[in-house]
């Protein structure tokens, strides 16, 4: 019981509106400690009491200890009664539920079994209507994030409030845009104790912002596998609200790209960011792409255009992570009183670790200022096709180590090698980068890796993922929002966060 109540002050210390108390997890006795732990609670809640989780040994016993609970809960006057939609179809629940005074009960069902047509989700949440509820709520269990077309259909189109949880962590989106498309309210759990599909209740209040969702926000959102490292929520959710633009940022774990289209055709779906593993196959994915970014071959934003839905590919990724490796050369050359007149890149050799779509990114665009580029791939013949599209050098990756070939090299790291939570790894030996005039890594989280720690250690410019993310974002928010982007506002936001 201490637990619990401590975890309630944490909960309204970090902002939560409302908490809910699951009496099936915790151990007691008599109810009289259950009695003393909602008698002590610092936020309105939710009594809830789960059949399936409960720690009580028989069904029998644990049914009993049930609606002792929650009868309880009822002449506590409790904000929100949570029951099972067996326990609330019971005949003795059901006059507890008639003669309660304020208490609204929220009627509960666990779904399961793939993916939930619109049939049968209609069907069940009639029959628990039925039982008298306030609020319906449904645990949907997701394999994949387009499992959740139904539930958003279901939010919308509801005449019952209805609360709507998928599980897991392909089921986040669940709950960043329950309150655009009418969902009752949004789970969220405490700092420190991250439960999978739940977004914490810190990046509700500070990242998302759900209060100034509504049915006309446009829905923006990363599609990769994994996607936790994303730092794009904390970047486009406050620009948008800088800049006056409703629209939503989130992570979204996608495993078939392709399906994922298939299946979220509506225009609230407006934009995505397009990031591992799926850059390349986002390009088949468009009704048109931009020619950059077909000549690349990789897709890294998509827009759905307003006037025909059509899908529209572009790749920022290219210029973003260039640019920076340029502006970092120039600002040396500038510094020893040199004077340039062409791009720092014309003539160098570009050594690039990962042929993937960042890969592919840096390498047309090492090419497009004149750069000699090698490729390292653990697949040596995705190395292979690269190389031969921008006219270089391909060569086994168990070479990277000792390849060393003149001195004034430009290295990039297009790999996830150091990205964490494998920090402690990098592509090449302190050693080697000694050859290195500029090493660059496109990983930024950390925002300094092992690669480049090691890189100043030897004395050469380091450039950081960082630094593209930036840069990358700052073109993508403007073709999101088909305007400008607040470009010192995003800057500053990010290095502040990294």
């Amino acid at each position: 019981m201490e637990e619990m109540l401590a975890s309630m002050e944490k909960a309204k210390a970090e902002g939560a509106d409302l908490v809910e108390l699951c009496i099936d997890s915790m151990s007691f006795s008599h109810t009289s400690e259950v009695e003393k732990l909602i008698k002590q609670r610092a936020l309105p809640a939710i009594v809830s009491y789960r059949l399936k989780s409960s720690r009580t040994s028989g069904k029998g016993e644990c049914k009993t200890t049930c609606m002792q609970v929650l009868r309880l809960a009822l002449e506590l006057d409790v904000e929100f009664v949570e029951m099972d939609f067996e326990v609330a179809s019971d005949i003795g629940m059901a006059e507890c539920m008639y003669k309660r005074a304020n208490s609204k009960i929220i009627v509960s069902s666990f779904v399961n079994g793939g993916k939930p047509s619109n049939e049968r989700l209609g069907n069940l949440i009639a029959c628990m209507q039925s039982t008298g509820a306030d609020v319906i709520k449904l645990v949907i269990d997701v394999d994949y994030i387009t499992d959740l077309a139904p539930v958003f259909q279901m939010l919308a189109h509801c005449q019952v409030p209805l609360i709507a949880i998928a599980v897991g962590s392909r089921g986040l989106i669940s709950q960043l845009l329950g309150p655009k498309f009418g969902g009752f309210l949004v789970y969220g759990s405490l700092e420190g104790k991250s439960v999978p599909g739940l977004p914490t209740l810190v990046s509700l209040k500070h990242v998302y912002k759900l209060e100034y969702l509504n049915a006309d926000t446009k829905v923006f959102g990363l599609i990769s596998n994994p996607v936790g490292h994303s730092k794009g929520p904390i970047l486009h959710n406050p620009a948008f609200r800088h800049t006056g633009y409703n629209g939503i940022y989130v992570p979204m774990l996608v495993d078939d790209i392709k399906e994922f289209f298939r299946t979220y055709t509506g225009t609230d779906f407006a934009g995505f960011s397009v990031g591992i593993p799926h850059k390349e196959a986002a390009v088949g994915c468009c009704d048109e792409v931009h020619p950059l970014a077909k000549s690349i071959g990789a897709v890294n934003t998509i827009v759905r255009r307003p006037i025909d839905g059509k899908l529209v590919g572009y790749n920022t990724d290219c210029e973003a992570s260039i640019t920076a490796i340029e502006d970092a050369l120039r600002e040396r050359r500038v510094a020893n009183g040199e004077a340039l007149r062409t791009s720092p890149l014309a003539g160098k050799t570009f050594v690039l670790v990962g042929a993937g779509g960042a890969g592919r990114a840096l390498a047309f665009g090492a090419k497009s200022r004149g750069a000699q580029v090698v490729i390292f791939n653990r697949n040596y013949e995705r190395a292979k096709l690269l190389a031969d599209a921008v006219s270089g050098e391909a060569l086994p990756y168990e070479c990277l180590k000792r390849f060393c070939p003149q001195e004034g090299m430009i290295l990039a790291n297009a790999s996830a090698i150091g990205m964490e939570p494998n920090t402690d790894q990098t592509p090449v030996s302190k050693e080697t980068l000694r050859a290195y005039e500029l090493v660059f890594d496109a990983v930024y989280t950390p925002r300094n890796t092992r690669l480049l720690q090691e890189a100043a250690e030897v004395g050469a410019i380091v450039v950081s993922g960082v630094e593209m993310f930036i840069r990358q974002a700052l073109g993508q928010f403007r073709l999101f929002t088909g305007g400008l982007a607040p470009e010192d506002f995003m800057r500053k936001l990010v290095l502040a966060q990294f």
